[in-house]
Parts: structure tokens; C-alpha cells; sequence
């Protein structure tokens, strides 16, 4: 297993070792100690999650847990491929409001380690993507928010492709200065 800073303080790719033979691949998806070992990170895994999203231009996010439910996050693609999308929403990090886009694919297998007060989100690439993460907290519906994807101010490019498709619950995020003066500074 390899590991390497991404731009972001706190984020982490993760690139499992691959054992291949004639039979096929062999790997490890965590391995706790190796992940410590890396990354100095030693999070307790409490849920595992899937989204299965069925057209290429689905866009998820951007979401988020407050403290004290807030969630690290370690996410990967089983099958197709997103572009990934963090904001760093930790009032006290010098990166406040910066945000990072990453490509995860069922082959290249990166998987990244997202800590607690990122806002996440991705947009599938491919048709029939599976898209699976493992959290630190459990989901906490009065803790969630949820940001506007699209907010001009971010200015995130999604790598949309034509018309996106967004759940209802993602159309209405809040704007990204909204999130700041009435959640980070109530």
C-alpha cells in the first residue's frame, strides 16, 4: 500500500498493493495498521455505504456531518469511474473554502481518506457506477448539510457533460456563504 498527501492538509490517496496472477488480482482494501503506518490516521470505522448511480452526470454532494457528529470519510470506486470533489470546510485550517478535484476509478483503485469537516461530493463519469465509502460516525440527519454544488462562488468545475442529474435535496443546498455566516458563525 502507498500513500501521499493530496493538496489539501489532511487528505490522503490511498493506492492498495495489487497481487495479480493468472487467476485474476488479489488486494487488500484496508489494512489498519498500514493505514496508520502511512498516514498517522487511525480512524474507527462505525458504517459502510454504497451509491449506485445508474447515468454518467450524476452529481452527489456537496454534504457534510457538524461536530459533534462530524464523519472522516474513506471512499472508492467499485465499478466506472467520478470526479471527486472536496471542500474543506474547517473554519480553523489555513485551506478554509478551498476545495480539491481528484479522478477515482474502479481501475486505478484509489481509494481517499477525507477527514472530519470536509464537505464531499462527486459527478459519475461512466454509466452504472458504484461508488462505496466507510465512515467514522453514524448518519446523523439533525447534522448534515448539505452545500449548493454549483455555487458561483466555489466555482467548482463538476466536469459535467451536458444537462447534470441532482436529487432534489442537493438542488436546494445552501450557498457556500450562507454555509459560512450561518453555520460556521452562527
Amino acid at each position: 500500500m502507498k500513500a501521499w498527501q493530496a493538496g489539501l492538509r489532511g487528505l490522503w490517496l490511498i493506492q492498495p498493493t495489487v497481487h495479480a496472477d493468472s487467476r485474476g488480482t488479489f488486494f487488500e482494501r484496508f489494512n489498519a495498521r498500514q493505514f496508520e503506518a502511512l498516514t498517522g490516521e487511525a480512524p474507527r470505522f462505525v458504517q459502510t455505504c454504497e451509491s449506485a448511480s445508474a447515468h454518467k452526470n450524476t452529481v452527489r454532494g456537496l454534504h457534510l456531518q457538524l461536530k459533534p457528529k462530524a464523519q472522516g470519510k474513506l471512499v472508492w470506486v467499485q465499478q466506472g469511474a467520478v470526479r471527486d470533489v472536496v471542500l474543506d470546510a474547517r473554519p480553523d485550517s489555513p485551506t478554509f473554502g478551498q476545495h480539491e478535484v481528484l479522478e477515482l476509478t474502479a481501475d486505478n483503485r484509489l481509494q481517499l481518506w477525507i477527514p472530519p469537516g470536509f464537505a464531499h461530493g462527486f459527478t459519475t463519469l461512466t454509466d452504472n457506477t458504484v461508488f462505496q465509502y466507510q465512515v467514522t460516525d453514524f448518519y446523523s440527519p439533525e447534522h448534515e448539510r448539505c452545500i449548493a454544488w454549483n455555487d458561483l462562488d466555489l466555482n467548482i468545475d463538476w466536469g459535467v457533460h451536458g444537462e447534470p442529474i441532482v436529487s432534489e435535496k442537493d438542488a436546494k443546498g445552501m450557498s457556500w456563504l450562507e454555509f459560512k455566516t450561518r453555520v460556521v458563525t452562527p
